[in-house]
């Protein structure tokens, strides 16, 4: 047994008061007057055995109930291997609030246990130490240390959240709000503590870490992972394939799993499907689109208790058509002519070089240019603003090139150069149907195709430092077709003339035809069909004001202005973590719809495989699993060991009651 407060052991000699009063109380004589001396020596001797046996038992029931309340001062304990804090204490406790905490043990919601149980760490210390309370969603008022009362009430208020953080970043939390505070830093991590957010911890030696599961039965879960066009873009009077991907996190097949799609207000079942137990499946659902803007979606099924991935929100925007500009100073190209006459998609201009209107190229979706006469520098510098913009651009050179002018809008763009004419018959020996353009494009392999022929065309430096990428390539290896990325926008460019005479790309529809429609339709950075809560990724809108004094707001379940940042030709906003609830949300400008977001839950939370405990304990204590277990009385024996003060209160309490029971009814 050791003592908390081993100085107050010194108030031991305070024994020695009932001892002199024992002495010199007791031994005072007393008269009685009696008239029979016969037996007088009998009586004596029995009076005096009876009242020193007395007189000892209330000296000794004094001694014990000094000293035993003296002891309760000096707090004794047993020790239990721990080192007994004393001082100040600076307590950080973390409750996991994310959504799988919603999940029940004995029909008791686990976010609820967790908060009594913080309860109870918290009754465990005293008044005069601190007390910070923190979850994933790392609010601003949960990164301070606060009084207990404060403490109490930041408990109450914790509600579950869709942010997810890494218990790595909760535990630096921990580490940065307890620096400067106590002589003890003690941390406690109240969680299921799930597989996706248990990742390489680090831990401070100046702080205790205990891990405290608060875990149920480990639960099946089906989820829908996400949804996406398969063209990436939605088409007016087609059917759009959306491919959406189911997931079976359980460990038993999933038989029967309805699936359902809600579109502009119209529900439409599915189907029902099986998954097998850890895999997942890609479902194709065919959507019509019959009128222009913006539209909704969100795909559902129904997957009993976990329900917060149930449901996964798009939204798109469909053109009413493809606005695409012919730039030739050598007429029109009867080919191109006849492809765009075919396809009401398209809504094709022609013009010339030298009468362009510069201000109206943001409104194409795609520039095709050939036998341009020469790239004036207003001419360069406005394509080069396109692409910036986010513009594709299709470049055939001319047979009669000037190749210095053209090479000065490549360079400009990133791009290879031109550098020599090559005459002679070369065959496109590959194409590359891994890029956006060729893909699944052709049911049949690529090798039964005819391939375009040209025999005239320019060789290309090879930079390494031009980020190319290769679309088709000649038998010898050169390139045919190459792509070039340029700040949000796309540069094709074709190593051999339009004309026919020269090339037969133009004579081969199956490729010619995809490849421009395509074109048209790729993006450098594809906007997305949704965002993820808690992400922050920014949402681009091109610049509709060069003064930049512009304000947007979104508006939906929370109404709020988005932090802006204007660079070039965009606009980046950023929700900052204001949005907490998966749905749609309208980005507007002055009260005009620029976009229609949608966002969903992470779905790091879908997985609920659990962590094993044991290996949390190589990071800290490992406290008890029992959701049933007195974490005040366990803290108490883990700081302070099996404490006996309170078992030294009461028995100086017995033994005063002991001593008045002596001193009433034994009378001498």
């Amino acid at each position: 047994m050791e003592f908390l407060y081993p100085s107050f052991l010194w108030a031991m000699l305070l024994l020695a008061i009932p001892i002199i009063v024992h002495l010199f109380y007791f031994r005072r004589f007393k008269k009685v007057a009696f008239t029979n001396v016969r037996l007088l020596e009998e009586i004596k001797e029995e009076t005096s055995s009876r009242n020193k046996l007395r007189d000892l038992l209330i000296l000794l029931s004094r001694l014990l109930a000094l000293g035993l309340l003296i002891a309760a001062f000096a707090q004794p304990y047993l020790p239990k291997g721990n080192e007994v804090k004393a001082g100040n204490n600076a307590v950080s406790i973390f409750i996991d609030n994310s959504f799988s905490m919603r999940a029940e043990s004995s029909q008791t919601p686990l976010i609820d246990i967790a908060k009594e149980k913080a309860r109870q760490i918290l009754a465990a210390y005293s008044e005069s130490d601190v007390f910070q309370i923190i979850t994933h969603d790392l609010e601003g008022r949960h990164q301070r240390m606060v009084p207990k009362e404060d403490a109490i009430n930041l408990i109450d208020e914790i509600e579950l959240s869709p942010a997810v953080e890494p218990l790595s970043i909760i535990m630096n939390r921990q580490k940065q709000a307890m620096d400067a505070e106590g002589e003890n830093k003690i941390a406690y991590l109240l969680s299921d503590f799930q597989s996706s957010i248990v990742d390489e911890l680090d831990t401070d030696t100046l702080i205790e870490h205990n891990f405290i599961p608060v875990r149920s039965v480990q639960e099946n879960n089906i989820v829908i992972d996400t949804a996406f066009l398969e063209a990436g873009l939605a088409f007016l009077g087609q059917d759009n394939i959306l491919k959406v991907k189911l997931r079976n996190y359980g460990t038993e097949e999933a038989d029967n799993v309805r699936l359902s799609i809600l579109k502009d207000g119209q529900e439409r079942p599915e189907g029902q499907y099986t998954i097998p137990a850890d895999g997942s499946i890609e479902v194709e659902i065919v959507v019509s689109i019959l009128q222009p803007g913006w539209h909704r979606a969100v795909v559902k099924i129904s997957d009993y208790p976990v329900q917060f991935d149930d449901s996964y929100y798009i939204s798109f925007y469909v053109d009413e058509s493809l606005e695409v500009l012919v730039l030739s100073d050598a007429g029109e190209n009867r080919y191109l002519r006849a492809l765009f006459g075919g396809l009401s998609t398209f809504d094709v201009s022609y013009a010339t070089s030298t009468r362009l209107d510069y201000s109206k190229l943001n409104d194409y979706r795609l520039i095709i240019l050939h036998d341009i006469n020469g790239f004036t520098s207003g001419l360069s510098t406005s394509l080069k603003q396109y692409v910036a913009q986010g513009g594709k651009l299709l470049l055939f050179p001319s047979k009669n090139e000037n190749i210095q002018s053209i090479n000065n809008f490549l360079n400009s763009v990133g791009g290879n150069n031109l550098v020599e004419k090559v005459s002679g018959s070369k065959i496109v020996g590959t194409i590359n149907t891994d890029e956006f353009i060729f893909k699944e494009v052709f049911q049949q392999n690529s090798r039964n195709i005819t391939l375009p022929e040209s025999k005239e065309n320019y060789k290309l430096t090879r930079y390494q430092s031009r980020p190319e990428e290769t679309l088709m390539t000649y038998r010898d290896g050169s390139p045919y077709l190459v792509k070039y990325d340029y700040d949000g926008g796309i540069v094709y460019l074709c190593a051999a003339p339009i004309d026919r005479e020269l090339n037969t790309l133009v004579l081969n529809a199956e490729i010619f035809v995809p490849m421009i429609y395509k074109m048209s339709i790729a993006s450098a950075y594809p906007q997305p069909l949704s965002y993820v809560i808690g992400s922050n990724t920014p949402i681009e809108v091109n610049r509709s004001n060069s003064s930049g004094d512009i304000t947007y707001n979104i508006t939906g379940a929370v109404e709020f202005i988005p932090a802006q940042i204007n660079a070039d030709s965009k606009v980046l906003l950023s929700d900052n973590d204001q949005i907490s609830e998966a749905g749609w949300y309208d980005l507007r400008l002055k009260e005009k719809q620029e976009k229609l977001l949608s966002y969903n839950y992470d779905r790091q939370e879908s997985d609920m495989r659990l962590a094993p405990v044991q290996s949390l304990s190589e990071s800290g204590n490992l406290l008890p699993e029992n959701l049933d277990a007195d974490f005040t009385t366990i803290i108490n024996e883990k700081d302070k060991g099996i404490t006996l003060w309170r078992w030294c209160l009461i028995l100086a309490l017995a033994f005063l009651i002991l001593e008045t029971l002596l001193l009433r009814f034994w009378k001498k």
